[in-house]
């Protein structure tokens, strides 16, 4: 943990005073059940919106981040949520309701590129992992705190959680605006002195580079199979015979393995290839879900769990990692947008796709299926990125200027950052739906 700069600590300490307030998105499908009294379909879709929300928020983040600056961007996002997470406290009406969490969504996500860019922005290439896994273990932390003691107060009721989460919201924009350094780099200019082509960069721009699309796309791939556990789970270990409270506690191993083994995970890992790690990792995942097929008792259930979530801790700081790489620097915030854009499509999507599989074809099926996405991904990472990552990450930023497909907008292997939501399907899955938001929902910016 040594060596990372002060703005980086304060980032950190930002993100684990956010995550352990993170009440809204854990208890949502139970507030919006037993107290509220809506449908667990209601319920479902109105998680499932919160996702949809960060489909939008992720590029839009990206684009303030590099236009506006990194900490507006955040500050901007953090008072939004908060404002939201208020609002959830008091309205009723279904539709208020279903439009609160969406804009939740947005504003939540927003920050997430601003996030991953000032990360890239601090931290020479050479310690980027680490410090991406670094936030990624603070997220799990702060998770872990908030699903325990959110459940141990719920005595106080789900509307003074909600507003518990305003205001650890609230604070973590204020450490943001008072001891975090604005790092957006200065825009490229023309000779003339005005601002170039290259600095008014669109999605659609940042996708013509070649390199980063693939990476987004195989990062589609692996987000799908990363979150189709936490719906396809429940519904799987329920339909066995199993009840509810056995899929929190096999559930619960994933935090735990994150929390007491990603440090450790970070040592073995630091001085890999990042290909053969992506490649490593999403054979985890096909692993780890293809097993799921053969369980039959908790503890099978669990040692799956156990196999995937060590992909999860090799896959995401790498993923984030190979995206600064990739990402020129006046356009890192783009980049991590539309990375987490991809996650936020791929968390939309799985939770649909599970509850349809399992209630179809039957859970073996999806399993399975998982399995085979988390090949291809494997695959794609092996023989399609190798080239564009390799080199040696002490390098630093000196390839950042690289060209790709576009002009001032590909970095080749040049190098800023970044990496869902649940339908709530079935019988335990409106709960571990609002789980996933509430843990995953940073994922895309680790």
């Amino acid at each position: 943990m040594s060596g990372l700069p002060g703005g980086f600590w304060w980032l950190w300490l930002s993100t684990l005073v956010n995550r352990t307030g993170a009440f809204v998105l854990t208890f949502l499908s139970l507030f919006l059940t037993q107290e509220l009294g809506f449908s667990g379909w209601y319920a479902g879709l109105v998680v499932a919106l919160h996702g949809l929300g960060g489909i939008a928020g992720s590029p839009l983040g990206g684009m303030l981040s590099d236009r506006w600056g990194r900490r507006p961007t955040m500050v901007t996002g953090h008072l939004a949520a908060a404002a939201c997470a208020t609002a959830l406290a008091f309205v009723t009406s279904p539709w208020a309701v279903a439009a609160v969490v969406l804009l939740m969504g947005v504003a939540m996500q927003s920050v997430r590129p601003a996030i991953g860019a000032t990360i890239a922005d601090q931290v020479p290439e050479h310690d980027r992992r680490r410090a991406y896994a670094l936030n990624y273990w603070a997220l799990n932390l702060g998770f872990a705190i908030a699903a325990t003691g959110g459940g141990a107060a719920l005595f106080l009721g789900y509307r003074t959680l909600f507003l518990l989460e305003a205001v650890a919201t609230a604070l973590c924009a204020l450490i943001v605006f008072v001891r975090l350094p604005e790092t957006r780099p200065d825009a490229p200019v023309n000779a003339d002195g005005k601002r170039s082509a290259e600095s008014r960069l669109t999605t659609l721009d940042v996708l013509r580079d070649g390199p980063f699309r693939t990476l987004v796309l195989l990062s589609l791939l692996v987000c799908t199979v990363f979150s189709t556990p936490w719906v396809g789970l429940p519904l799987t270990m329920t339909s066995q015979g199993l009840d509810p409270e056995s899929y929190g506690v096999v559930i619960a191993v994933n935090g735990v393995v994150i929390v007491a083994f990603q440090l450790l995970v970070n040592r073995i890992t630091e001085k890999r290839s990042p290909v053969a790690l992506l490649v490593t990792s999403a054979l985890l995942f096909a692993v780890g879900t293809g097993a799921t097929a053969l369980a039959g008792s908790p503890l099978v259930f669990a040692l799956t769990v156990v196999v995937w979530t060590v992909g999860e801790m090799v896959y995401i700081p790498v993923n984030a990692a190979a995206t600064a790489r990739l990402a020129p620097v006046h356009a890192r915030g783009r980049y991590q947008g539309v990375m987490g854009m991809a996650w936020s499509i791929g968390g939309f999507i799985a939770p649909v796709t599970a509850g349809w599989v399992v209630e179809g074809p039957g859970p073996a099926v999806l399993w399975l299926g998982c399995a085979a996405v988390a090949l291809v991904a494997a695959a794609g990472y092996a023989l399609l990125l190798r080239r564009a990552l390799s080199g040696d990450e002490t390098e630093g930023d000196a390839g950042a200027g690289k060209t790709g497909a576009v002009p001032g907008v590909g970095a080749g292997a040049g190098g800023g950052t970044d990496a869902g939501p649940d339908a709530g399907a079935g019988p335990g899955a409106g709960a571990a739906g609002a789980a996933v938001v509430g843990k995953k929902d940073e994922v895309g910016a680790v």
